[in-house]
């Protein structure tokens, strides 16, 4: 029977463009369907060259998830038990996860208000204090959120003047530049994901970008079983299972081709919600600093309860009363119960951390470059009919209403 039920928006959903089929057919053709291949090496030529700028060659290293990269990245930087790491707070759960699993210990860094990203303020402030404790941590860990690249231009002075290397955990942000240089290309090793809902994806992978070749190199050899040369089967060091397929691998190139279509999309999205709801009270969308170019790989803004009238969880109840999936931004990881006891620095420490109320009033709003003109408008609509409804008569709601009749 015919039904009027509306279809599910989700959040962000693989986006194919039909070239990935050329590079995953040549995958069966030539039976390379296991891991490694000719996909993978061309996949990490065509990344490394993607990132390579002004002179500065990028080296890949391609993997079976983002936080395998990461994972590995620590290790080149030497991250050992008992180390101390400077990590963002304001993250997916992944970033601060391999910290742990190799035995270190995480220090959580807040976000500052202009980008939401790690707060230079905070870092150097915990840098200080570390040291007049006498500690020094092994590694920064920064993490370029929902597309958008930190702050390098105050972080990675502090970082030198420490000389603490950086791991930037770029994973959202692949397309992304800080004045004009891509995202992944800011710390000593990056990580990067292709999990289904990213900008791009391989179904599942991940990549290792580093600018000294001989990281790129070692990486490898974690990621495959850290097989010795040798005839037989040698090992001298633990390693692990970690290298992408050559089915994935495939899939990455035809989605690196569209990439810049699929930024310019998503910017686009950001741009039509932005202009819907900016004039409503209480309504603050993640900003982008003159420095930055973000990728918006996800559209994320907040709610202020006391002035829009509504919450950011009254928002969701609505939006997923009518199939539209939306979600609270991520949930600090000084939060988490997992990291209960880890050490926090607050952007201001005269006020309570900003990540908790990104976290508190955020949510992120369906940004999929596949959606069309008319899903973006009907996820309006039902923002516009929530606000309205907690603020009837301000001229934003009014504005609604008469668009709505």
């Amino acid at each position: 029977m015919p039904t009027d039920e509306p279809k599910q928006i989700l959040l962000s959903p693989p986006h194919l463009s039909g070239a990935e089929r050329h590079f995953v057919e040549e995958a069966f053709r030539t039976n390379w369907i296991a891991p490694l291949g000719p996909n993978v090496d061309a996949f990490e030529r065509e990344m490394a060259a993607r990132l390579s700028s002004d002179g500065a060659e990028m080296h890949c290293c391609a993997t079976s998830s983002g936080t395998a990269a990461i994972h590995l990245g620590l290790i080149a930087l030497g991250v050992q038990p008992g180390d101390l790491v400077l990590c963002s707070s304001f993250t997916f759960v992944a970033t601060a996860n391999p910290i742990r699993q190799l035995g270190a210990e995480p220090v959580f860094i807040d976000s500052d208000d202009a980008s939401w990203n790690m707060s230079p303020a905070a870092l150097r402030r915990a840098l200080h204090a570390l040291a007049a404790e006498g500690k020094r941590p092994r590694a920064i860990v920064t993490v370029d959120l929902y597309g958008q690249g930190c702050d390098y231009g105050a972080i990675t002075p502090i970082c030198e003047e420490w000389g603490v290397p950086v791991l930037e955990d770029a994973a959202e942000a692949l397309g992304a530049t800080v004045h004009g240089r891509p995202c992944g290309t800011f710390g000593a090793v990056a990580a990067f994901s292709y999990n289904g809902n990213t900008i791009i994806t391989t179904s599942g992978g991940g990549m290792l970008a580093a600018g000294d070749a001989r990281v790129a190199e070692r990486a490898r050899f974690l990621a495959t079983q850290a097989r010795d040369p040798a005839p037989h089967y040698e090992h001298s060091v633990a390693g692990f299972n970690y290298r992408m397929s050559n089915i994935c691998a495939g899939v990455g190139r035809g989605q690196l081709l569209v990439l810049d279509e699929r930024v310019a999309r998503r910017r686009e999205i950001f741009a039509q919600y932005q202009r819907a709801l900016g004039g409503y009270d209480g309504v603050e969308f993640m900003p982008e600093p003159a420095w930055s170019r973000s990728t918006h790989w996800l559209t994320a803004l907040t709610i202020d309860p006391t002035r829009a009238g509504t919450s950011r969880d009254a928002l969701l109840t609505t939006l997923a009363a009518q199939k539209i999936e939306a979600r609270p931004t991520w949930k600090p990881m000084h939060q988490q119960p997992l990291f209960s006891g880890c050490r926090m620095f607050a952007h201001d420490e005269s006020r309570a951390p900003v990540c908790e109320r990104l976290f508190r009033d955020g949510l992120c709003l369906p940004s999929g470059s596949s959606m069309s003109d008319a899903d973006v408008a009907r996820v309006i609509e039902a923002c516009e009919r929530e606000l309205a409804r907690a603020r009837p008569n301000t001229p934003a709601a009014n504005a609604s209403a008469a668009r709505t009749v």
